[in-house]
Order: C-alpha cells, then sequence, then structure tokens
C-alpha cells in the first residue's frame, strides 16, 4: 500500500474529530496496542488499521448511509463550518484544487487530499484481519474491569451468560455459500449467520464472540469461547449448551457454570446440602468414545438445586459451585414474587441470563445491526458485525459512566435513547474545540441519566391462541354455514 504523510494526517484529524464522544475509551494508543497484539503494522496512509476501525463504528453508527457517505460525513460538517476556509483543512484543500487529477477514477491518490475513494477503502478493508477487533474488544474490557471491576462481580464471582443467535446477511452467493441458508419444512430461505456471545450480564457488555456458518453448532464455537474465561469465572448458560464438552472445558479453565438440568441427564444424587438443594454425580453415556478420546474426566461433581415459581413447573438449576456458602440457594433462585423483597428488584442470579436476550434485540432492532449490513462477501460481514459490536460495547461503557455519576444502576437506563442521544450531539462535538468538547460530554452524560427503564424481571403475559380476527372469520363461517 502507498504512503502518504500529508493524507494520512488529514485523515487522522477526521478520525480523532469523528470519534470524540468515545474519546476516553477509544483512544489512539489502545487502537495502537490491538494493532501490535494482531501483528499489524501502522502505516502513514489515511486508510491504515486504526482510521478502519473507527470507519466500522462509524458504519454501524451511521446506519441508514453507504460506505461513501460515511467516509465523508465528517468532512461535510466541517466544510459546513463558517471558519472551515481559514482552518488547516481548509487551505489543504484549497491547494489540492490545483493539482493534478489522476486519470483513472479508481486512483487511490486523488486531487483533493481530503477525499479517501470508496474503491480505496474497499481494497483496505481486506487487509484488516478479524484478530484485530477481537485484540481491541479484549482490551477494551480490560480497560473496563480497571474502572468498574465492582459492576462485574456478583460474590466474588466475575459473572458472564452465553448464548447464540442468528443473523441475517444479504442475499448474495457468496453469502449463501459461506455462511448457509436458514432451513424449515417449506424449503431454504434466506443466508444467515450464527452468532455466539460471552456477554457480563449486569451492565450488557460484550467479551468475545465467534461468527461462523450455520454448518457450526453453537456448543463447538462455545467451547472455542469458554477459552477465554479465567478462574472465579461463573457463566450462566442456556439450556441449549447442556454438552459434557462444554461443561468439562469450563472446569478445566478453573471457572464455574450454571445451567438448566437437561432431562435426558442420568445423575447420582448425593448428599442434602438444604432444602431443595442436593449434591450430585454426571457420568456421561460415552458409547462413542468421544469424550475419552477428548481426555475429558469420566464424571464430574454437580449441585442440583431445585425451584418452582407460581404456576410454573418445578425446575431445576445445575451448577458446579459446590460450597453452599459461596452462593447459597436463595441467591440463585431469588424472585421479586417472594413476599420479602417487598417490590424491590432482586432477581434470582440464574435469571440474569436474560440480560444477553436483551443485548441480542438492542443489537438487532435498536442498533438495526441485521438492517444495516451492506456487504456481499463474508470478510466484509465479519468487518461490519465487528464495527456493531465494538460500538455496542462503547454505548454501554457510557451508560455505565452516567449511571455511576448520577448513583443509578446501569441497565436502568436506556440503550434505545442513548443510541438516540448521541446522535443527536455528535455534531456539535466535531465541530467544537477540545475544551468545550470535554463539558458537551458531560452534558451528554447527564442526558443519558435521565432516560430510564424499568426493572421488570419474571414478568410474562398471556399467550394468545387466536388471532385478532378470530371472531370475524369465525361469523364468517357461520354465515355461510347458514346458507
Amino acid at each position: 500500500m502507498f504512503t502518504d504523510e500529508v493524507r494520512s494526517k488529514v485523515a487522522d484529524e477526521l478520525h480523532e474529530r469523528g470519534a470524540r464522544v468515545f474519546s476516553k475509551f477509544l483512544t489512539l494508543d489502545v487502537l495502537r496496542r490491538a494493532a501490535a497484539d494482531a501483528g499489524l503494522k501502522i502505516i502513514a496512509t489515511p486508510l491504515n488499521c486504526v482510521n478502519l476501525a473507527w470507519l466500522g463504528i462509524a458504519s454501524a453508527w451511521q446506519f441508514g448511509s453507504d460506505f461513501a457517505t460515511v467516509l465523508k460525513a465528517t468532512l461535510k460538517v466541517l466544510r459546513d463550518q463558517p471558519d472551515f476556509a481559514q482552518s488547516p483543512l481548509g487551505r489543504e484543500q484549497r491547494r489540492a484544487a490545483k493539482r493534478r487529477q489522476p486519470k483513472s477514477k479508481h486512483s487511490p491518490k486523488r486531487r483533493d487530499r481530503l477525499e479517501v475513494t470508496e474503491e480505496a477503502f474497499v481494497q483496505a478493508r481486506q487487509r484488516l484481519p478479524l484478530e484485530f477487533w477481537m485484540r481491541l474488544i479484549f482490551l477494551l474490557v480490560d480497560l473496563f474491569s480497571q474502572e468498574h471491576e465492582a459492576a462485574l462481580k456478583f460474590r466474588g464471582f466475575r459473572l458472564l451468560a452465553l448464548d447464540g443467535t442468528e443473523i441475517d446477511v444479504p442475499n448474495w452467493k457468496a453469502l449463501r455459500d459461506h455462511f448457509g441458508q436458514a432451513k424449515n419444512k417449506s424449503g431454504k430461505h434466506r443466508p444467515q449467520a450464527r452468532m455466539v456471545m460471552l456477554l457480563f450480564p449486569f451492565v450488557r457488555l460484550p467479551f468475545c464472540y465467534e461468527l461462523v456458518p450455520l454448518s457450526q453448532g453453537e456448543n463447538t464455537v462455545a467451547r472455542r469461547l469458554v477459552q477465554h474465561l479465567r478462574p472465579r469465572d461463573l457463566v450462566l448458560l442456556d439450556a441449549g449448551f447442556w454438552s459434557y464438552g462444554v461443561l468439562c472445558d469450563i472446569a478445566a479453565r478453573g471457572a464455574f457454570f450454571a445451567i438448566r438440568l437437561s432431562g435426558t441427564a442420568k445423575l447420582k444424587f448425593g448428599k442434602w446440602l438444604g432444602k431443595s438443594d442436593r449434591l450430585a454425580t454426571w457420568t456421561p453415556c460415552d458409547s462413542r468414545g468421544q469424550w475419552r478420546a477428548q481426555g475429558l474426566p469420566p464424571n464430574i461433581s454437580l449441585r442440583v438445586i431445585a425451584y418452582r415459581v407460581p404456576g410454573f413447573r418445578t425446575q431445576s438449576i445445575v451448577t458446579n459451585v459446590l460450597d453452599p456458602e459461596a452462593l447459597p440457594r436463595a441467591d440463585w433462585v431469588r424472585l421479586t414474587t417472594d413476599p420479602e423483597v417487598a417490590h424491590k428488584f432482586r432477581p434470582g442470579l440464574f435469571h440474569r441470563r436474560w440480560e444477553i436476550e436483551t443485548a441480542f434485540r438492542e443489537l438487532k432492532i435498536e442498533q438495526r445491526l441485521e438492517a444495516s449490513l451492506r456487504g456481499r462477501t463474508p470478510a466484509t460481514i465479519q468487518y461490519e458485525v465487528a464495527g456493531h459490536v465494538v460500538l455496542y460495547l462503547l454505548v454501554r461503557w457510557l451508560m455505565v459512566e452516567a449511571a455511576v455519576k448520577h448513583g443509578l444502576q446501569p441497565l436502568q437506563i436506556s440503550f434505545k435513547h442513548a443510541l438516540r442521544e448521541l446522535c443527536e450531539l455528535q455534531q456539535a462535538l466535531i465541530t467544537s474545540d477540545p475544551a468545550w468538547c470535554r463539558t458537551l460530554l458531560q452534558r451528554l452524560l447527564d442526558r443519558l441519566a435521565e432516560h430510564l427503564v424499568p426493572f421488570r424481571p419474571g414478568r410474562h403475559y398471556v399467550r394468545r391462541k387466536k388471532s385478532s380476527n378470530y371472531k370475524r372469520k369465525s361469523n364468517r363461517a357461520k354465515t355461510t354455514i347458514t346458507i
């Protein structure tokens, strides 16, 4: 790739202005460290890995714009300011207008040094590996943990949730061939990719994820993700992850898990630890020898906690936290229906697993992940989804900062309105001087704290068994029979 010191300096300034809202977290030092960890070299070009990372985040933010518009969005805002002509960027543009225009419109060396073509962006994006995004997420999570470690923990355990979802991708042949298509009895439908994610449920902050073809099962991906766990992590799992391999991999990392008991599991029960709280041993049927071939232990010690919500059947939670003093039964299954709670929000620990379901909804609907995907190749889709995940992480971090400042819980603040406030303040942040930007960022935290959502754990709705026009259809059928 060619180098151009002047155009690189211009692009760096545009990136710095566009990323001001996240300037406390997404620093140049963090981006450089992520590039170094991924084995990338930052060269003097307007589309180096640092600027490409910001463009990926900006593309997720400006979901209604194409890549060409995103590339020029910050520059357009600055050009509309009355003092732009006297600014260094304005003077550079006047000098650029006198230069000779390249013959090919696809040439990355444009006459206007403030311009970066969409063609050059597409070529440069192919050289940004997925490893860079993963390293960036890990660095951001480490920095967040240093400032807000208490927000991630419960009784000394770092709490995480693991789950998966399917993401609709554009209907192009390359994507159909790579990711696969959803199927049911009526045949194949649009292409989809499978996303499996580890997330901190107390703040809904992503920890790590993978985007893979549908042919890869969730348990297969989960076994790769849990390799990033550390001792004293506690992972809340969906019932679909009931797999001896997944549970053993978590335990091998010195971490812990909690999952609903599968009806097919045959447990050998031991002593009682308390009411509806009992030890057990699970020796899986290994007729094919797959677990033995992987070197997994022949059995695993478990703790089975049974509980029943009024109006529902009895359910059981299985965990390898065997000490009842480390995590009492009441902490696992406490619900707002308990009379001693007195209308205060104190859900059971296992029920915090539902926070990852809400996070998937916010990514897909509020942040418009599926609707904003533009790519036609698997690498492009990976780039766009990574930008969305990092944007979601940064917005959630801002919401935690607002919650701490105003003495709130992070999940009390509305994600939908947080995105709206960010969009409304972005133009002012781009055009303001650094001193006023600091004032605006504090004002942004105040505005985020104004939009609160109530805690509503354990709510449920009566399932509608008939469609809304059932009576009309029924009356029509009766009339036909009468005639």
